[in-house]
């Protein structure tokens, strides 16, 4: 199966997990699991094609301020929780112009090593373990509708969680990665209009290589997660037992709810 958007007009990296195939053959059912960008831009079009399609729990992994600045849109059948993965948003993508140009006019590395960085956290930070925890639990409390979960750009935070569900589910590493690295064919309407906007405001090439580390995923990047994983748990079961605490029944209670 290859990632496809959904028919969303205003807002971006909005996929339906539906459709992958695990080891043991059996299929993520459709219209069960979607991740996304930000919902701030929905039109009134798109939140009915929300309700429409099944979304009834909405998970932000965004910080607070990145949630009052910019709040989710959302049908009025859809309940909304808040799980930040991050105290402060570490991915940088919802810096200020003023917070980009510190940080990366001097260094035109400075976007790609805090990326680095920030997979680490991802992985081990007692933030973040506590949110992708809850997250589990609301996907495991979640029978029949459609559960939406997402951050800023639909890429880290999000990535991540895909990546973790998806191997609770079963799916093997080189369909996770595939996954994990298809935003970065549906991210590129969002990296244009940072980029132009650093352009206009006279951002120098270390910005705009900064710019665009922020707003790619490499492989490095989860490949830095991983090894983190792997240092700290041995791999990725055992990290699914040990650090968001999913015990076999529940696994299997996943693998029975979102699996055809």
């Amino acid at each position: 199966m290859e990632p496809t958007l959904m028919n969303i007009h205003h807002g971006y990296n909005f996929r339906d997990l539906g459709g992958y195939r695990t080891m043991s053959g059996q299929h993520l059912a459709a219209h069960r699991l979607v991740r996304s960008g930000g919902l701030d831009r929905l039109s009134d079009r798109d939140v009915a094609f929300l309700h429409e399609y099944g979304v009834r729990v909405d998970v932000d992994f965004r910080t607070r301020d990145e949630r009052q600045e910019k709040p989710d849109r959302l049908p009025d059948s859809a309940r909304y929780v808040f799980d930040p993965v991050f105290s402060e948003d570490k991915t940088q993508v919802s810096k200020t112009w003023a917070e980009e140009q510190q940080m990366f006019s001097q260094d035109p590395q400075a976007g790609y090593h805090n990326m680095l960085r920030t997979y680490r956290d991802l992985a081990l930070s007692e933030s973040a373990q506590k949110a992708y925890r809850q997250f589990f639990d609301l996907a495991l409390g979640n029978s029949d509708d459609t559960l939406l979960f997402h951050c800023s750009a639909g890429k880290d935070r999000t990535g991540m969680a895909a990546v973790y569900v998806l191997s609770a589910l079963g799916v093997d590493q080189a369909t996770i990665r595939k996954d994990y690295l298809a935003t970065n064919t549906f991210i590129q309407p969002a990296l244009s209009e940072v980029l132009e906007q650093a352009k206009a405001e006279g951002g120098n090439a270390n910005m705009m290589q900064g710019l665009t580390d922020i707003w790619t995923v490499y492989p490095e990047y989860l490949d830095t997660a991983l090894a983190a994983i792997n240092e700290t748990y041995g791999d990725m079961q055992q990290y699914l037992h040990e650090a968001l605490q999913l015990t076999n029944r529940q696994i299997q209670t996943l693998r029975e709810l979102y699996l055809a």
